[in-house]
């Protein structure tokens, strides 16, 4: 993500506002980015495949594209969290009976029709606001993990993402990057501390 897109993750009422104009490709785009691995996330852990999937995100964004003029950011009633989750369950839905559909050929005996039927993953067994609240979560972490790379030093993010991201030993880190185990320390406590502040405005102004 470059530093332009970065810089509007912490504004999302902005962008959401922006998205209102069909012609501001660069909003779209920035939508894109970051909601488009929600939207296959989910749809790949309700079970469908990776075909089926795409096809989601891709009827999805069309779907909000189409209703976004009549969208109204208002958390009092009603978050674009809640809003999404019910345009992307509406496409996951439609998926499944167009399987179903797809199962049932004309020729084939009731009985052969039914086996189809049956073979076809329920999507009521999936609890999709579980999996929707876990990628959601994932979505900001990396939504905010990209705002805060763009306010600290390379080397602090880089001691940042191998001790806390990537888990290894902060002697190894040191080591590694030429530093004190101190220096990692710190960095782990500063971007700790932004990454905090840019989730919690990220929450506040979406869920």
């Amino acid at each position: 993500m470059n530093q332009i897109q970065a810089e509007y993750l912490p504004t999302r009422q902005s962008l959401l506002e922006r998205l209102k104009r069909w012609d501001d490709q660069e909003s779209w785009r920035d939508f894109f980015n970051l909601y488009w691995g929600l939207l296959y996330a989910t749809a790949i852990k309700s079970g469908l495949s990776d075909q089926e999937a795409q096809d989601v995100v891709q009827d999805t964004i069309i779907l909000v594209a189409k209703k976004m003029s009549g969208f109204k950011y208002d958390p009092a009633v009603d978050s674009f969290k809640g809003w999404l989750l019910y345009l992307t369950r509406k496409r996951i839905a439609m998926a499944y009976r167009k399987r179903a559909r797809d199962h049932l050929q004309p020729s084939a005996e009731p009985s052969e029709g039914n086996a189809g039927i049956e073979a076809i993953p329920d999507p009521a067994g999936v609890n999709l606001e579980a999996v929707w609240d876990e990628e959601w979560a994932r979505t900001m972490w990396d939504a905010a993990l990209a705002r805060v790379k763009e306010q600290v030093a390379l080397k602090q993010f880089q001691m940042f993402d191998l001790y806390v991201v990537k888990e290894r030993p902060a002697p190894e880190v040191a080591q590694t990057l030429g530093v004190t185990v101190a220096q990692v320390y710190l960095a782990k406590h500063r971007i700790s501390t932004l990454l905090k502040k840019e989730l919690a405005q990220l929450k506040t102004t979406l869920e």
